[in-house]
C-alpha cells in the first residue's frame, strides 16, 4: 500500500509541476487547480530549488513566475489570427498599469482615456484613438486580460471595440490578478536591453537554472546557446537532470555531442506542435528531411550546423509545391516567397534553422563555413531576414520518408 501511495503521489505532483508549466498563470477552472492547491507548499520548493522560479498559489488562481531567457529567446502570446503585435503589448503593459489602482468598476470608455493619459505620462506615444489598427490592438489586449480574468464583463463585449469606437462596457477588475501578471518590475530597469537582461538573470541558482530553464522552455539547446559555465554545468550534471526531468516533469532527454533538447511523450507542453498538421507544418517537416538528405556533414569534428546553399530550399519548395499542390492550401500553392517564410519561422522557432550570416568562434577560420561546417551559430540565430541560412544539428533528427496526408 505504501508503494502504491508513493507512485499516486509523484503522479500527482508531476501532473500539477506540468499544468503549471502549459499555463503559468492556473485559474480555478483547470481540471488541474485542485492538484496545486493540494501540492502547493511542495510545488513551491520544487519550483525554487529546481528552476529558480517562484510560485504563488490563491484561493482563486495559481501563478507561476517564469524568467525570461535573454534577447530573442521569448515567445509571443498567440491570437486566433497570430501573435500579439508590439502595439498590442504597448496597450497590454498600460492597461495593466491602469487597473493596478483603478475602481473595481468602471466602464470601457474611462478604461480607455486612462490608458491614453497613462500613455502621455509614459512618453509613450500611440496612435489616433479612432483608427481601426489602434482599436483592434487595444481590443486584443483587453480580450487577453478577460480571458485572464483580470478584467470581468459584467454588461457588454470588448470584443465589440475593434469594430464600433462608441461601444460601451461594465467592466470588473479583479486587482489580485492584475497585480501578478508582471514577473518582472519594469521600474528596475533603465532601458529595454536592461529589463531583458534583469528578466534573464538566474540569480543565485547561476548556471544551475539558466541551463535548466533553457532545456524546459525551448525545444532544444545546443551548446553554443551556452556560456563556459553553463556548458560545463550541462557536461557534469546532464545525467542526473536526465532523470529529475522524467521523474518530475514526464520530460525525457535526448543528449548529443551538440547539445540536448527535451521530448514530451505527450505533446502537451507546447504551444507549437512540430511535426504538425497543415500545410506549413508538413512543408516544414519535408523541406529539413531534404536539406539534411542533402546537407548531412560526414563524421567526424564536433558540428553544431551546416550553411545551406543560396536558393537550395527555394528549389525544394518549388518541387514540394508541384508534388501537393492539390492538398496543400492554395494562398501558399499561389505565392511560394509566403510558404517559404511561414516555413523558416516554423524551423527558427523549433531551433532547426538559423536566419542571418554565420560568425565562427574566435579560435576558428572562415575556412569552417567554407567547408560546410559551422561549430559556433551564436550570432547565426536571431530574425533577420537576409544572409546565409544554417541547418541545425537537431534537423538530423527529422530526416524522414516522406508521407502526406490528404
Amino acid at each position: 500500500m505504501a508503494d502504491e501511495h508513493d507512485i499516486a503521489l509523484a503522479t500527482e505532483r508531476r501532473r500539477a509541476v506540468r499544468a503549471l508549466l502549459a499555463e503559468p498563470l492556473l485559474l480555478a477552472g483547470n481540471d488541474d487547480f485542485a492538484l496545486v492547491r493540494r501540492h502547493a507548499d511542495w510545488l513551491r520548493s520544487w519550483f525554487g530549488n529546481f528552476l529558480g522560479y517562484r510560485l504563488v498559489v490563491e484561493a482563486g488562481f495559481a501563478r507561476l513566475f517564469k524568467a525570461g531567457l535573454g534577447p530573442g529567446a521569448g515567445r509571443p502570446l498567440l491570437r486566433p489570427t497570430g501573435p500579439f503585435t508590439p502595439r498590442m503589448y504597448t496597450y497590454l503593459t498600460l492597461t495593466v498599469a491602469v487597473l493596478l489602482t483603478c475602481p473595481e468598476q468602471l466602464l470601457l470608455s474611462q478604461l480607455i482615456a486612462d490608458v491614453r493619459t497613462a500613455a502621455v505620462e509614459a512618453g509613450i506615444e500611440l496612435g489616433d484613438a479612432l483608427r481601426p489598427g489602434e482599436r483592434r490592438a487595444l481590443g486584443a489586449a483587453l480580450r487577453q486580460l478577460v480571458s485572464w480574468t483580470a478584467l470581468r464583463e459584467e454588461q457588454g463585449s470588448v470584443a465589440g471595440y475593434a469594430d464600433d469606437d462608441q461601444a460601451e462596457v461594465l467592466l470588473t477588475v479583479d486587482r489580485d490578478i492584475v497585480a501578478h501578471l508582471v514577473a518582472v518590475s519594469p521600474a528596475r530597469a533603465d532601458s529595454a536591453a536592461q529589463f531583458i537582461r534583469y528578466a534573464a538573470d538566474p540569480g543565485p541558482g547561476g548556471a544551475r537554472h539558466a541551463v535548466r530553464r533553457r532545456l524546459t522552455e525551448t525545444p532544444v539547446t545546443y551548446l553554443d546557446d551556452l556560456a563556459v559555465a553553463e556548458r560545463a554545468w550541462l557536461r557534469r550534471e546532464q545525467r542526473r537532470d536526465e532523470r529529475s526531468f522524467a521523474e518530475y516533469t514526464g520530460l525525457q532527454a535526448e543528449l548529443r555531442a551538440e547539445g540536448a533538447a527535451l521530448l514530451d511523450p505527450d505533446d502537451s507542453l507546447t504551444d507549437v506542435r512540430f511535426p504538425g498538421t497543415g500545410t506549413v507544418a508538413q512543408a516544414a517537416l519535408l523541406a529539413v528531411s531534404a536539406l539534411v538528405a542533402e546537407l548531412r556533414p560526414d563524421p567526424g569534428p564536433l558540428v553544431i550546423g551546416v550553411p545551406v546553399p543560396d536558393g537550395a530550399l527555394d528549389r525544394i519548395l518549388a518541387e514540394l509545391i508541384e508534388r501537393h499542390r492539390r492538398r496543400w492550401a492554395e494562398r501558399f500553392v499561389a505565392d511560394p516567397p509566403a510558404l517559404r517564410e511561414a516555413v523558416l519561422e516554423l524551423l527558427t522557432t523549433m531551433g532547426l534553422v538559423a536566419r542571418s550570416a554565420p560568425t565562427p568562434a574566435d579560435d576558428e577560420s572562415d575556412d569552417t563555413v567554407a567547408a560546410g561546417r559551422v561549430v559556433d551559430a551564436r550570432r547565426a540565430r536571431g530574425d533577420a531576414p537576409g544572409g546565409t541560412l544554417i541547418l541545425l544539428a537537431a534537423a538530423a533528427r527529422y530526416a524522414t520518408t516522406e508521407a502526406v496526408r490528404s
